[in-house]
């Protein structure tokens, strides 16, 4: 976002503009814009009911109005003591709240849609989870007894003491009293030891904050004023100017809080990083009861009259009442669509049955026999065909799989149906006439297969559709067996789709319990609003209905999205005794509830809520009897029942006559439910869950609770555990899984002394609970929702419902909120995902955000990792329009979820990162020799062959000095080519003759001696592109005596930032003189460079382009090997600016090493394709030819630009062995040329003939890209041996370099943990944590190396990583700068050891690495030494104590979303910044966040405290392809990369 935080401490003014404003006007600004938000003098009156409180959020009370909000309340998940417990810790969190940087978003990303154009999102939920209903309500009533004798409870956790919750959510909303909070801040961080950057990794105990401040100070210090750039301080203590870094500063003084855990000590070995293991907390609760005991239910009394199977009742009750009516359908408008009676049922299940028996396949084959099963797909709103099919399948003997309508193709879930499907072996699927119409087809009007289904006949069971069955047919009764009767699926957390399979003897005994437990009688009316395909929806609609010959009205989930009251109206039209219905039915109708007069609910005896066992179904219970106990309903009607797909019916509270029993509640400590101890919680805790019973144990079952995990050990009375069930009325197995099955179906609860409590097995049921006093049934949770995070245990729904609790809810919607938990660093992370309403703005969101965490944090004492919110609408749905969890956490993780916001927490969550490395004290001298002796460590030193013994004809070493031997080749060989230039076409532009060079040498150092009245020894700057010319210049100044230094030419489309560096190196290198082609003459001049630079200070610009016509009159010749002949400079990665000093000796001694380890000679040809502006590529390019005589043919890179094959083509035309690249031309071949590779081949291109590739790089060698490129070309004849790398750097252009004799590069794997603490560890390749490295070719001769400790200088033994030190005659003599820093030369150039050979003076390269000899021989018969070059010591990030190299972290973060094409990374006040290209839509630009949060930290246990997220190409990358971290890291904090999002991780 373009000018984001001025120095945005509140993140209520982030969006002030970034122009300069005066220390006064800021200070105005800000008071104007936080003026709302600074905190009011309390006049709460606590005793006030909730309704007339002032709200907690001061402005909010103008922007919204209370009443509203409760109204929209999802109070399924709402408990009024919940809600006030979040109140209470936020108004808590208020007194210590603290400012987070808000995230700065670019404007495109913040569009406000409009709210035409928004449709509001689908809440056609009706499975776990509620949708909402939609239209402003007039609030309810808050319930004034909404939880039982709670008021005494609610009034002392209000006023009550502090919770035990510690501060782990440091994130706090920017809102009010930022500035009182901010010099709070201020104050204790100025007090903290300055004398260190605060290492913001590292753990503090919890109180240390009131222990480390004075009394008073934070009083007696004035807030410093943050507008003052000189005031604000980083973590080191630098001033810095920037709004950036004042963002950054702000989350370096919210990280310094303490945090929960403190790290206990254990012992580290060497170099193994044991991630912090959690202990368990002392004082943890434990359970004390004793061991519990089985509950049994009632006996099953079966009556008299009660019919040997469900389909006997079915005849039964068609033939002798078939005007009795079995289910009323409704349409949209609440009005009877059609009315089932028991005849008709009867008659058309039977023609059914016979239709799917006889009518499909053939009569020898067939396709569906008895025992088969078939699937059912019937819409939400068509009942009565369901029935008809379902029974008609049990008439039948088929086993019915009812399932989802699949809607498109690419349902959420609809493939892990089909899975189920395609594993029942499932071939014909019996739909409605309607459904069959709505199904997706294909233009030929077949159904099309949908993704991971099998293929289906699909059979519509329409009575005018089906063949009446003959007079003599007739379906066979039988009694109850166990044959399946049915399977219900069942969808997993992981969203893997199981069936349950219920027998037929399990099903008849199910309707006989649930018969029995709700006292149905024959005839009665019921009302049903769940789904009727599975669940509570199907066991009480459709099974239990038919045996007691009951009448359903059946309330389909459309109509209730229309009117929301439409099952209350039918309760009272057709004074139904029962209805089945979930909370969020009970809600809606709330929400709806108008004073309707007519409302009379007093036929109902039993409510059965269906997700009674949710813990938060309690609220929504209360504050239904609440409105409608004046219209007739009755407290004991109320009847909850826990049920899971495995156990059926689980438990239900029964309906009682007498109404002075209150149900069962408990307020229970949720500290100690995430011990999973039940604690009845009388203490004054904000953090408590009030539970109320779901009734007793079915009718002929058994029920006990075992732990959840490991062996299934009876639980104690005071402990959770999971609730186990042993009846005939359960499902039996999973379909077709015996393994699965045997744990789920098949469990011996074992009591403490190891026998086993009964002989039967019991059934797990999936629900987390207790067995209560009076044998009552507490349910606190699923399975399925459980997170264990650092060994405790939450619920997913309980989560959910503190998000709700949090005030205003005006920002996200109630019912579409997901919460999961993900694994990374071995623990599980919560993240939360919510749909954020279209018009809530950025701030309010964020601060809704912040408040969650808070809320979460103190009610559940656990930090949430990820928050993240999306636009509406766009969350996965399940088939009913809850939200698809399993789907949304797949999106989350492989980055496909989109969030329009979201924060991270991972400083305050990831509690288990291994611990700070403290570096040893050193070791002496004597002991280090004596050590790596007795280890059997060999010092770390390697040397190249020794150019004394090297015996070769080299004519051109009786030569001191390159011009002479330019004279001597010019005479002895004049016409010999020892240069050619090829254009972009691949032809040849120009080309040079020994002579031909020679005279227009002469012809430049004329110029120089006359027009340019130059002295020897003046400095020259050749401004070139990459050619001839450049050559001829070099050679003309050496002839003139002058030092030469070429320089980059601008680049004519950006003149304003590559001017100014030409201009530097010209001012810095002290150049007299400047020669250049006429065409860059103009350049420098013109009206571009004017706006740039200040064109008036150039020295004297020399023209090559016309030369005098004489020769000089003498050609000069230095007096000295040891003078300087000529300028390298070269900017590094760092961004510094860097000249070294070549000696004419030199540059001699550097030719003579490449020509031996080259093997250069006059007939050879070799292909360059460099930038000749420094280091090695300017000396291949400029100074081997004249030195060994061979032809150099060159290729300006620029030139790959237009034609990418230029190249390699050349190489393959002129029969080139070795030829000489740079990383960015390597990677334009990749890319470019990668899907031509054919094309090439036809084309005749050969690449079987070069023997050495050699990449000239200053850095670790990209061996990936070194690999890919091998791999792509090796079908042109490439050998993969022959690519390889050099390495030099500033002090030295080439220490190594792949020769054309020796033994082929190696690659070693590395344990990249052990590099950080810099130790050398070889694995296996594939090994977790290894990295490759490559050799960075071979030492060159005349070279030799050590490897050196960075801080004492001592030699390091061949295990460890240090610093590369290089003695040879080609060292550079030392650096040119204009300050001549002495000291900083002396070190880098003149280094000794501080023991064992003290005498070498060695130049210290900057780089790490280390060396190993390895198997192979040299040429001279020597075991080889591989030098691994590892990272720039400039570039190494210190954190936690140990050494992390850039390219490491930015690989892994490459590789964590396919749309990071770039990556950067750099550190700023310890923490770590990483900036990544995104190639893909900007509204990609969030998902990166969470997915680089987590590389990083599983791969390099470090946590990323901003990620910033820019467009292709900002990451600057110099000329020879390597990234400018430093410039990166200065545009970051200048506010200059116009970033798409910035997110600060708390």
């Amino acid at each position: 976002m373009r000018g984001t935080v001025n120095a945005c401490w509140a993140t209520n003014w982030a969006y002030l503009d970034a122009g300069d404003i005066t220390q006064k006007g800021y200070e105005k600004k800000r008071s104007k814009l936080i003026g709302a938000y600074l905190p009011q003098p309390p006049r709460v009156d606590q005793a006030l009911p909730q309704e007339r409180r002032a709200p907690v959020t001061p402005s909010s009370a103008s922007r919204y109005h209370r009443r509203r909000s409760s109204g929209s309340r999802d109070e399924r998940y709402r408990s009024d003591v919940h809600t006030e417990a979040v109140q209470a810790a936020l108004a808590k969190h208020k007194e210590r709240k603290m400012a987070v940087p808000m995230p700065s978003k670019r404007r495109s990303l913040v569009v406000q849609t409009s709210m035409d154009a928004y449709t509001p999102p689908d809440t056609s939920s009706g499975s776990e989870d509620e949708g909402s209903v939609q239209g402003d309500s007039q609030g309810t009533p808050t319930s004034s007894q909404g939880s039982i004798n709670m008021e005494h409870w609610i009034s002392q956790a209000i006023h009550g003491s502090t919770t035990s919750t510690t501060s782990s959510s440091s994130t706090q909303s920017g809102g009010s009293g930022a500035a009182h909070r901010l010099a709070d801040v201020m104050a204790q961080t100025h007090i903290e030891n300055h004398s260190a950057p605060p290492d913001v990794t590292t753990y503090t105990s919890e109180h240390s904050i009131q222990v480390e401040r004075p009394q008073g100070s934070t009083t007696s210090r004035t807030a410093p004023k943050y507008g003052n750039a000189e005031l604000m301080e980083t973590g080191d203590g630098v001033p810095v100017s920037s709004r950036v870094s004042a963002k950054i500063q702000q989350l370096v003084n919210t990280l310094k809080r303490p945090k929960r855990p403190p790290l206990r000590e254990f012992f580290v070995d060497d170099f193994e990083e044991l991630l912090e293991v959690q202990q368990p907390d002392p004082n943890q609760p434990k359970p004390e009861g004793a061991q519990m005991l089985a509950m049994r239910g009632e006996q099953l009394g079966v009556v008299t009259n009660w019919p040997p199977s469900l389909e006997a009742a079915l005849q039964r009750w068609g033939t002798i009442s078939p005007k009795a009516p079995c289910l009323t359908t409704m349409d949209t408008n609440g009005k009877p669509l059609y009315i089932l009676t028991y005849g008709k049922l009867w008659t058309r299940s039977m023609k059914v049955a016979y239709n799917i028996l006889h009518k499909l396949g053939t009569k020898q084959e067939p396709m569906v026999r008895p025992g088969d099963r078939v699937a059912l797909v019937f819409p939400n709103n068509d009942p009565a065909a369901f029935m008809v099919a379902f029974y008609g399948c049990l008439l039948a003997e088929v086993v019915p799989v009812p399932i989802e309508v699949p809607l498109t193709r690419k349902d959420a879930g609809s493939q892990q149906i089909g899975f189920l499907l395609g594993s029942c072996g499932v071939t014909v699927a019996l739909t409605s006439d309607a459904c069959h119409k709505g199904l997706p087809k294909s233009p030929t009007g077949e159904i099309p297969q949908f993704k991971g289904w099998p293929k289906l006949l699909w059979f519509v069971t329409e009575s005018k559709h089906l063949s009446k069955p003959p007079r003599d047919w007739f379906p066979h009764i039988k009694d109850a067996n166990n044959d399946t009767a049915y399977i219900e699926y069942k969808t997993c957390k992981d969203g893997s789709v199981l069936g349950v399979t219920v027998t037929r003897i399990a099903l008849l005994t199910h309707c006989q319990a649930l018969t029995q437990a709700c006292g149905y009688t024959e005839a009665e009316t019921i009302v049903n609003v769940l789904d009727f395909k599975k669940d509570v929806g199907l066991w009480h609609g459709i099974l239990t209905s038919v045996m007691n010959m009951m009448h359903v009205i059946s309330i389909p989930y459309s109509l209730m999205k229309v009117n929301p009251l439409s099952w209350i109206q039918k309760v009272c039209q057709y004074k139904a005794k029962v209805a089945c219905v979930k909370s969020r039915d009970m809600h809606w109708a709330l929400v709806a509830h108008r004073d309707q007069r007519d409302v009379n609910l007093s036929s109902l005896r039993m409510l059965i809520v269906a997700d009674g066992a949710n813990p938060w179904s309690i609220s929504s219970c209360d504050a239904f009897l609440n409105v409608f106990q004046s219209k007739g309903l009755r407290q004991e009607v109320i009847c909850p029942c826990a049920s899971s797909p495995e156990a059926l019916t689980v438990a239900i509270r029964r309906p009682t006559d007498d109404s002075n029993q209150p149900p069962g509640r408990g307020v229970l400590s949720m500290h100690g439910l995430t011990y999973g101890v039940i604690r009845v919680d009388s203490e004054e805790k904000l953090s408590v869950l009030t539970v109320q019973d779901v009734g007793l144990v079915m009718p002929g079952a058994i029920m006990c609770s075992v732990k959840p995990d490991g062996i299934p050990q009876l639980c104690r009375t005071d402990e959770i555990g999971e609730l186990c069930v042993c009846a005939v009325a359960t499902g039996t197995s999973y379909y077709g899984l015996s393994g699965m099955t045997k744990n789920t179906f098949e469990v011996f609860p074992m009591m403490s002394s190891g026998a086993p409590i009964s002989e039967y097995p019991f059934i797990r049921t999936g629900l987390l609970g207790f067995v209560g006093p009076g044998g009552l049934v507490f349910v606190v949770g699923k399975m399925d929702g459980l997170m264990v995070v650092s060994g405790r245990r939450h619920n997913a729904d309980d989560i959910v419902a503190t998000a709700l609790a949090v005030e205003p809810m005006k920002f996200v919607y109630r019912g579409r909120i997901a919460v999961f938990s993900v694994t990374v660093l071995h623990d599980e992370r919560i993240v939360i995902v919510a749909e954020q309403r279209p018009d809530s703005t950025e701030e309010d969101s964020f601060q809704w955000m912040s408040r969650v965490l808070q809320a979460i944090d103190s009610i559940h004492q656990v930090g949430v990792y990820c928050l993240a919110l999306v636009p509406a609408n766009t969350l996965p749905k399940t088939p009913l329009g809850g939200i698809h969890l399993s789907e949304t956490k797949q999106l989350f993780l492989e980055g496909s979820l989109h969030p329009c916001n979201v924060l991270m927490c991972p400083h305050t969550c990831v509690t288990n990162l291994p611990k700070p490395r403290q570096k040893q004290p050193e070791i002496g001298p004597a002991s280090v020799m004596v050590g790596n002796l007795v280890s059997g460590k060999r010092i770390a030193q390697a040397s190249g062959r020794d150019l004394g013994q090297i015996e070769d004809n080299d004519q051109a070493r009786k030569f001191l000095f390159l011009s002479e031997v330019l004279q001597w080749r010019a005479q002895t060989t004049p016409d010999h080519v020892l240069y050619t230039l090829l254009n972009c076409r691949g032809t040849i532009a120009n080309s040079l003759t020994c002579v031909q060079l020679h005279k227009r040498a002469e012809k430049i150092a004329v110029m120089l001696m006359e027009r340019g009245h130059l002295q020897d020894g003046d400095h020259v700057a050749l401004v070139y592109p990459p050619g001839i010319d450049l050559i001829a210049a070099f050679y003309g100044c050496l002839y003139a005596g002058c030092v030469p230094i070429t320089v980059r030419p601008p680049h004519p489309q950006n003149i304003a930032t590559t001017l100014p560096t030409v201009k530097m190196i010209v001012e810095v290198s002290r150049s007299a003189c400047l020669m250049t082609t006429q065409l860059i003459c103009k350049l420098l001049r013109s009206r571009e460079a004017a706006a740039a630079v200040d064109v008036r200070t150039w020295p004297l610009i020399l023209d090559t382009d016309d030369l005098p016509k004489k020769r000089p009159a003498q050609i000069y010749k230095p007096s000295n090997p040891d003078t300087l002949a000529y300028l390298d400079f070269s900017v590094s990665t760092t961004g510094m600016l860097a000249g070294v000093k070549m000696s004419h000796a030199a540059t001699s001694a550097f030719c003579r090493s490449i020509k031996l380890q080259c093997e250069l000679y006059p007939s050879r040809e070799v292909a360059i394709c460099l930038d000749p502006y420094c280091g090695l590529g300017f000396v291949l390019w400029c100074l081997c030819s004249v030195y060994s005589g061979h032809q150099s043919i060159l290729i300006p890179p620029s030139e790959l630009e237009t034609n990418p094959a230029l190249w390699l083509l050349a190489v393959s035309q002129y029969k080139v062995r070795d030829t000489f690249c740079s990383y960015s031309v390597m990677e334009l071949c990749t890319k470019g040329l990668g899907s031509q590779t054919e094309s090439l081949k036809a084309r005749g291109l050969d690449l079987s003939r070069v023997r050495t590739c050699v990449v000239v790089a200053e850095e670790r060698p990209r061996i990936a890209l070194t690999q890919s490129f091998s791999k792509l070309f090796k079908d042109l004849g490439l050998h993969p041996r022959a690519v390889s790398t050099s390495f030099g750097c500033r002090v030295n252009l080439a220490i190594c370099l792949q020769g054309t004799s020796g033994p082929d590069p190696t690659t070693v794997y590395v344990d990249m943990r052990a590099l950080r603490h810099d130790r050398v560890r070889l694995v296996e390749r594939g090994s977790p944590h290894s990295l490759p490295l490559m050799e960075s070719g071979k030492i060159l001769p005349g070279v030799r190396i050590i490897i050196a400790n960075p801080e004492t200088k001592g030699p390091l033994g061949d295990s460890h990583l240090g610093e590369i030190w290089v003695h040879s005659a080609h060292n550079a003599s030392g650096y040119f700068t204009i300050y001549g820093d002495e000291s900083l030369q002396s070190d880098h150039f003149n280094s000794r050891l501080s023991f064992g050979d003290t005498q070498t003076i060695w130049a210290r390269t900057g780089y790490l690495g280390f060396l190993r000899r390895t198997e192979l021989t040299d040429a001279n018969g020597e075991r080889h030494d591989a030098l691994y070059v590892v990272g720039a010591l400039d570039e190494a990030m210190e954190l936690r104590g140990m050494r992390y190299h850039p390219i490491d972290i930015e690989t892994s973060v490459i590789r964590a979303h396919k749309s990071v094409t770039e990556c950067a990374v750099f550190t700023w006040t310890n923490l770590l910044v990483v900036v990544v290209e995104l190639d893909g839509s900007e509204q990609e630009a969030l998902d990166l966040v969470p997915l680089v949060t987590n590389v990083v930290l599983e791969e390099h246990y470090l946590i990323v405290g901003v990620v910033v997220v820019v467009d292709i190409g900002v990451i600057p990358i110099n000329s020879r392809g390597e990234k400018q971290r430093m410039h990166l890291r200065d545009g970051f904090l200048a506010d200059q990369l116009d970033p798409i999002y910035v997110a600060y991780n708390m």
